[in-house]
């Protein structure tokens, strides 16, 4: 894991779409995601914008943040449309266009330590719902 100053790196893991389990590991910068070949996380989502929004690392604050960057299709953090610049939580989940990316405040050598790491955390943190007395995951 890569440690700045004693903040530990975010990274965004693919968890749906044609790219399920790529990720982007984030650093102390500006990333832009979108359907552009030139960007560091390209999405082959025809629902997504060439340069659909961007997670800006705020220093003095030791967040990462989401903007839209007037994509077409809007951008949703934990299913709301974001129209401003939006604090990231660990498991948070960003949808654009048919894909689902999942933010960890955590930064990985290897895509299995990745994947491993959304197993572990974002499935416990899917929601239930109670179906006859019996919690099932939707």
């Amino acid at each position: 894991m890569s440690y700045i100053w004693g903040i530990d790196m975010g990274s965004l893991i693919v968890i749906s779409g044609k790219q399920r389990g790529e990720y982007l590991p984030l650093g102390q910068r500006t990333s832009v995601v979108g359907r552009a070949e030139t960007l560091p996380l390209q999405i082959l989502d025809d629902g997504v914008s060439r340069r659909h929004f961007r997670i800006v690392f705020d220093k003095d604050a030791g967040k990462y943040y989401a903007e839209d960057m007037n994509s077409r299709h809007g951008t949703l953090i934990n299913m709301r449309r974001i129209t401003q610049r939006t604090p990231l939580a660990e498991g948070d989940q960003i949808i654009v266009g048919q894909t689902n990316l999942f933010f960890t405040e955590k930064d990985f050598d290897t895509k299995e330590s990745a994947l491993t790491h959304y197993k572990l955390v974002g499935e416990k943190s899917k929601t239930t719902r109670m179906d006859s007395g019996e919690s099932q995951p939707l």
